[in-house]
């Protein structure tokens, strides 16, 4: 059984790494073959400092994964807060189902009912152009903020509750009390469902294209119509950095999660 279990974890890290090796490689491949490695070359990695149409829209990319992350990382925060403060079972259990839709909804619904509503309020106001970078920032809040939710509820559940009444106590506002002593506590929750929204911004195509306005052009959707052509080697190298750059971001998160653990064991020891 151990043979067996091992064969199936190699075939499943083969399969799951074998097609990021293969681009990190040929992002460095000296020809556009796809077969057959030419000689080591960062000539695609010039190529792409060289396309004002890719940067601009990895430009793009950035502010809108930077801007959603951050706004639903607030707000979900927040709502974390407010949820954890329930203590009606049925109402809790309602305001879960309805957090968890956005989850479970398939992202060509949630596009296309994004993309409804935007046109018909856009509409209503008699805008010229009911769609534009506003509509893909509110769309992307809109499937990240469930995950910082979910995030940083566990960390409330695990938090010790006398601390904030203890804070109180000696003198703190509600407010100040959170800031100073709850805050400290939920940071690894924060910093992972922040990390995890701009990973899902970042990587969303579906919703963008459906929200998207004539004038903003994120990186997926110029990908997807560079594809009706040829996609040219320079991708592999932007993949490649972009890889490396999440990786990193997790990399980061799990350091942030290492340190949270040994933080609560030595405060197991000390009582």
């Amino acid at each position: 059984m151990k043979a067996v279990s091992k064969i199936y974890m190699a075939l499943a890290f083969v399969f799951l790494f074998a097609p990021i090796v293969l681009m990190l490689v040929f992002s460095f491949n000296d020809s556009k073959s796809l077969s057959v490695f030419a000689g080591f070359s960062l000539k695609w990695y010039r190529e792409l400092l060289r396309d004002e149409q890719t940067l601009t829209s990895v430009k793009n990319t950035l502010i809108l994964a930077l801007s959603s992350s951050v706004i639903s990382t607030v707000m979900g925060t927040a709502a974390a807060v407010g949820i954890d403060k329930i203590r009606s079972k049925w109402y809790r259990t309602a305001i879960d189902t309805v957090t968890n839709i956005p989850m479970v909804n398939p992202d060509i619904i949630t596009g296309i009912s994004l993309m409804l509503m935007f046109v018909f309020v856009g509409r209503i106001f008699g805008a010229s152009t009911s769609l534009s970078f506003w509509t893909m920032l509110i769309a992307h809040i809109t499937f990240c903020l469930p995950y910082v939710i979910l995030q940083v509820l566990p960390k409330l559940s695990q938090s010790d509750r006398a601390l904030p009444e203890a804070a109180r106590d000696l003198g703190c506002s509600p407010v100040q009390a959170f800031f100073k002593v709850q805050l400290p506590e939920l940071m690894p929750g924060i910093l992972t469902g922040l990390i995890m929204a701009f990973t899902l911004s970042l990587d969303d195509f579906v919703v963008s294209y459906f929200t998207a306005g004539t004038g903003f052009q994120t990186l997926p959707i110029r990908i997807y119509g560079m594809t009706k052509k040829t996609v040219t080697p320079k991708m592999y190298a932007l993949s490649t950095l972009i890889f490396f750059a999440v990786l990193i971001l997790l990399m980061l998160s799990n350091l942030a999660d290492r340190d949270e653990s040994k933080t609560v064991k030595k405060h197991k020891k000390t009582k």
